[in-house]
């Protein structure tokens, strides 16, 4: 399905960006893959490697403007081109209720969130423009659902909404996608030391409406479809792959 593209993927030594980042190969991109720390993102490498695939990584903080905007012209003066731009970066936020937690990480997650978005997506569109074409994806989603004590989490879950339909609305014209995928929580992806993982991972399949929740294998299949030109009429909303644990 992604056959000759270009994929940009930060948080691709993250185990949800190095399965999209996985999956994009096996479907025929070269993928790029940009995160803080070089050994995970070989890992992920290694793997696309193993089966014939293209990869290349650098390490780069994706709230800095600099290594962000040098990191995407590095990219496409190598190829010529960027398709495909998926920021998967976590935010750093600290989970507590809002009467117990600080100002500062209140508001960590939601100016990272928005920072690093802004950031990569801009970047990317510069060239997406010029080509007329391109796909940003973004992940998480928002929604009316708000369990308690996330902190600023949700919010900037919602932030993000905001954010892509803005640059939805401003990018269409000049053929670039805007996509937000959302799963209501990836059991593999929670580390086996987190507090409560045991509660938590019980309560996304409690929720979910097919007696099963999504994997990290089906959030690189959808996100290949989305990224290709199969999935060339959606922009501007989010694809719901939560296994019916968020409603619409």
């Amino acid at each position: 399905m992604l056959e000759g593209k270009v994929a940009v993927i930060y948080g691709a030594g993250g185990s949800i960006g190095g399965a999209v980042a996985r999956a994009f190969a096996r479907e025929g991109a070269t993928v790029f893959l940009a995160g803080r720390t070089e050994a995970t993102l070989e890992a992920v490498a290694e793997d696309i490697h193993s089966e014939d695939g293209e990869a290349d990584t650098a390490v780069v903080d994706a709230t800095d403007e600099h290594d962000v905007d040098e990191f995407v012209d590095r990219v496409v003066e190598e190829t010529g081109r960027i398709d495909v731009s998926f920021n998967l970066i976590s935010y750093g936020d600290v989970q507590k209720p809002l009467t117990e937690i600080s100002v500062e990480n209140f508001t960590h997650p939601i100016t990272t969130a928005t920072r690093t978005q802004f950031l990569t997506t801009r970047a990317a569109t510069r060239h997406m423009i010029e080509q007329e074409a391109g796909v940003i994806l973004t992940f998480g989603g928002g929604g009316p659902q708000t369990p308690p004590g996330l902190g600023g989490f949700k919010v900037s879950l919602d932030a993000l909404e905001s954010l892509r339909r803005q640059w939805a609305v401003e990018l269409g014209s000049h053929g670039i996608r805007v996509v937000t995928l959302k799963t209501g929580g990836v059991p593999e992806s929670i580390p086996d030391d987190v507090p409560g993982r045991d509660e938590i991972v019980a309560k996304t399949e409690e929720d979910a409406l097919l007696n099963r929740t999504a994997t990290l294998a089906d959030v690189g299949d959808v996100a290949s479809f989305v990224a290709s030109d199969r999935a060339r009429t959606i922009t501007g909303t989010e694809v719901n792959i939560s296994c019916g644990a968020l409603l619409e």
